[in-house]
């Protein structure tokens, strides 16, 4: 059995490693290593892989919820709800552009951001709501822009997980997470579902005005050179990094069916037992492309488990250890702790096991046994 990798990027790039190399080699060749022709390939690309109208492509996801903040014109004080329980890029962004973080609650069953707690929190001063699909796992986006719509409000989707996951609406229509909101954001950090190898980021919007104001704001301000029309910030995804992305988003869904086999085998070998909470699986599964495999340890010693793995060479992780509410930076009297009791509950219990597209049967059966070795 091969080393077991939290992400095995290297096995990854092995079965791409041609593709990738002509496609580096054509920017090295050309020289237009900034808006060169593979970052608009890549950008033309993904638009049509995810239906949307505008792409446009930063320098990292941070960057982008960031730019998609600044596109929108929000304002020093107003409000933004988003997830307590994530990672804090999304509230960091918040926080610097001088706005207002509102930190709300999760459901246990989906750990993404509560519909009932977001519309606790909404005040006149609100004036966003940005769901996270965490884990790979699409937010209930419908009703999200039901209740955006209803209180006049902007829906910014942090879609740094899961991209290429499907939102179903009611009707069995189907969109692409990061598509639905007023505009969307996304990180291609090597280890997410389509990563480049660096940083690197990109904005989805069907609004024509807002991709426009966006594109201005990514590049200094400038649409015409030396001409700043709005102010900007200095960030392009650059040509060497679109050439990878370009190499591997051809296969980003057969990327996510590996992930999501992976978990249905998981899933199946800890079917039922007290202690283990699996990630629910529905249907054809679309709507969860695994970014991260994330299970709920109950009534057992889950950093004893951990500590177990790790003995027996299996990377594992805790995504994530302190709420967003409880982190220094962006404490709050405002907050209490009975304001949220899923995500209280969820940083004692998750542990995320390895989740990449190389995992084999092998290397899942060794998991889950060494798993249920500890909890037996």
């Amino acid at each position: 059995m091969k080393k077991i990798q939290m992400v095995d990027l290297k096995s990854q790039y092995d079965k791409i490693k041609e593709t990738v190399t002509v496609s580096i080699q054509e920017v090295l060749d050309t020289n237009a290593y900034i808006n060169g022709p593979e970052v608009h390939k890549f950008q033309k690309s993904l638009e049509t892989y995810l239906g949307v109208k505008h792409v446009i492509p930063c320098a990292n996801g941070t960057d982008a919820l960031q730019i998609a903040m600044m596109g929108l014109g929000l304002q020093p004080g107003d409000e933004v709800i988003t997830a307590d329980f994530t990672f804090a890029a999304t509230v960091e962004v918040i926080a610097l552009l001088q706005l207002t973080p509102v930190l709300v609650d999760v459901e246990m069953h989906n750990m993404n951001i509560s519909l009932e707690a977001i519309q606790k929190a909404i005040t006149p001063k609100t004036k966003a709501i940005v769901p996270v699909h965490l884990f790979g796992r699409a937010a209930n986006m419908e009703a999200i822009m039901a209740l955006a719509k209803k209180h006049n409000l902007y829906v910014i989707e942090d879609n740094a997980q899961a991209i290429g996951a499907n939102c179903k609406s009611t009707d069995g229509t189907k969109q692409k997470a990061g598509t639905i909101g007023h505009v969307g954001a996304t990180s291609f950090f090597p280890s997410k579902n389509l990563g480049c190898y660096g940083d690197g980021g990109a904005i989805f919007t069907n609004d024509d005005a807002l991709a426009h104001t966006l594109r201005g704001i990514v590049n200094h301000g400038m649409y015409e050179r030396y001409h700043h029309d709005v102010v900007g910030v200095n960030s392009r995804l650059d040509s060497i990094q679109a050439a990878v992305l370009n190499a591997k988003l051809p296969l980003l869904d057969a990327y996510n069916s590996a992930r999501q086999d992976a978990a249905r085998k998981y899933s199946m070998a800890f079917e039922g037992h007290k202690n283990i909470i699996a990630p629910q699986i529905c249907g054809d599964c679309d709507c969860h492309v695994f970014h991260q495999y994330t299970l709920r340890i109950i009534d057992a010693d889950r950093n004893g488990l951990m500590q177990h793995l790790i003995n027996k060479g299996i990377p594992c992780a805790i995504y994530y250890p302190i709420p967003l509410h409880s982190q220094k930076a962006y404490a709050d009297s405002r907050y209490h702790e009975k304001d949220f009791p899923v995500t209280n509950q969820l940083v004692q219990e998750v542990l995320s096991l390895p989740m990449h597209t190389e995992l084999d049967g092998e290397q899942i059966q060794f998991i889950t046994e060494s798993v249920l070795e500890f909890l037996k």
